[in-house]
């Protein structure tokens, strides 16, 4: 009778047992229910807190809609943490998410510099990183070796560089160019390089190269030397803060010659820098319009402005929606939510339907997809072609 009992008696202790550890189940458990953890390490503060921002809105807005249905029974759990637009705190960040949080998966950051140090904290803990916005090539894939837990929704610099080239030639006639960078960004000499290799292979010169850094406010030096040399444009792949200062001081000097930069100068905060008549005879390169007629992107807009008090999405945005979805599609096909299982769905993704194009991986992890072309009229964005890759 006391062995009867004493063997009840254990038995409920390992029922017991197994209920408190259903309760306290890992975020990678496949189980029925509970939660699956995703990492977000974003420039919420600091110099392009504009941009972290914006992904995280659209991030939100993503996983409010797939968490109505779940995952296979499961919501996704939000973890931010803020870089403060820096490195070292990007690196921090990243280190928390994965030995700390305990993330199946991590997006972030909006960025080349604040994911580049990221990368490594990614490799070494094997948990999937994905960077919905930066564009620095070797993010992926350097020296000849692929970084296989890093991925993106984002075209990369060379591609954006090349089809800006490719426009001031083929739309603008542009024959003598002015390229002005931002030394300290790994994401402007990215662009700047593959540029200047285009638009030299396109028959065009270079007249003048300039360069400054982040957080310099007077530029007028800088712009007078670049107007001294006659240039029909001026390529200036860098971001909104400091652009939007240059293309007012521009102005203010008398270079009215046509700007141009990449997705860096996709923020709000440009119009109130720069002024809307300043950025009048300006484009850039991005991954996606509010203005673009599909259907997709309008069931998108409609949602984003729905929740966020009738506020267009920029393609920071979109591209912060989109990476959930990626990520989620990987999930779902996985069966799992362990991060080595997501990370190899997450490489053969091939034809995923998302706000911002199909998208199929290369052998790089990076996105195949369009670009768009949009001009700045009177302070509004205004769409003018799609460049597909």
């Amino acid at each position: 009778m006391k062995k009867r009992k004493l063997t009840g008696i254990f038995m409920s202790f390992f029922v017991a047992a197994g209920v408190l550890a259903g309760c306290n189940s890992s975020a990678s458990s496949d189980g029925e229910g509970g939660t699956i953890k995703i990492g977000a390490n974003l420039e919420l503060s600091g110099g392009v807190a504009s941009y972290g921002q914006s992904a995280k809105e659209g991030i939100e807005l993503a996983i409010e809609e797939i968490n109505k249905k779940g995952i296979d029974g499961k919501k996704l759990e939000l973890v931010t943490v803020d870089n403060k637009s820096d490195a070292a705190e990007a690196t921090s960040g990243a280190l928390k998410l994965a030995t700390q949080d305990k993330v199946s998966a991590m997006i972030g950051a909006a960025t080349s510099t604040n994911t580049l140090a990221q990368v490594q904290i990614a490799q070494d803990n094997k948990i999937p990183l994905i960077t919905p916005t930066a564009t620095n090539a070797t993010i992926t894939y350097k020296d000849g070796k692929l970084n296989d837990y890093v991925f993106r929704t984002c075209f990369i610099d060379p591609f954006q560089g090349t089809v800006a080239a490719n426009f001031a030639t083929n739309n603008l006639k542009v024959k003598n160019a002015a390229v002005l960078i931002d030394s300290s960004s790994d994401y402007s000499k990215g662009l700047a390089d593959a540029f200047k290799k285009a638009f030299k292979t396109n028959g065009g010169k270079i007249v003048a190269e300039e360069a400054y850094v982040a957080k310099d406010t007077d530029f007028h030096a800088t712009l007078t030397r670049i107007k001294a040399e006659n240039p029909d444009y001026v390529f200036l792949p860098g971001f909104y803060e400091e652009v939007g200062l240059i293309v007012k001081q521009a102005r203010e000097i008398g270079l009215n010659v046509p700007f141009m930069g990449g997705d860096g100068w996709d923020s709000p905060k440009l119009v109130n820098i720069a002024g809307a008549k300043s950025l009048n005879n300006t484009y850039i390169t991005n991954h996606y319009s509010s203005g673009d007629s599909d259907s997709k992107v309008q069931a998108f807009v409609s949602a984003f402005k729905a929740k966020y008090d009738n506020k267009s999405p920029d393609a920071f945005s979109a591209l912060g929606y989109d990476t959930v979805y990626f990520l989620a599609d990987a999930i779902k096909r996985a069966g799992s939510s362990e991060p080595q299982d997501i990370q190899k769905a997450l490489a053969e993704t091939d034809g995923l339907q998302l706000v911002s194009g199909k998208v199929k991986l290369d052998d790089h992890h990076d996105p195949i997809k369009a670009a768009v072309i949009l001009e700045y009229v009177n302070g509004q964005q205004q769409y003018k072609t799609k460049v597909n890759p």
